[in-house]
């Protein structure tokens, strides 16, 4: 399975828009919108996973197409980086 993440979304992207626009690919395992943990609401950007040859098939065909009037991002997810950045830590 590859993640693949897709930024620039529309708020009021759901899922299951994602999964049908995805499933064009090829088949979709999961579809994750990240949201905002006070609000839920939807932070613009989330995650798909599907097979390999099918999400390299996804990202090609779909970075930079609009979905919503937005151009969107698609590209491989980056593994999530644990802890923060030093230099962004308050001071006090």
């Amino acid at each position: 399975m590859k993640k693949i993440y897709v930024g620039n979304l529309s708020f009021n992207t759901t899922e299951e828009d994602l999964r049908q626009l995805f499933t064009e690919h090829g088949a979709v395992e999961s579809v994750k919108l990240i949201t905002d943990r006070q609000t839920g609401q939807s932070r613009g950007f989330g995650f798909v996973e599907m097979e390999l040859a099918a999400a390299d098939t996804a990202i090609s065909a779909l970075n930079g197409t609009t979905l919503g009037d937005r151009s969107l991002t698609v590209n491989e997810a980056r593994p999530r980086r644990d802890g923060g950045d030093s230099n962004n830590q308050p001071s006090f």
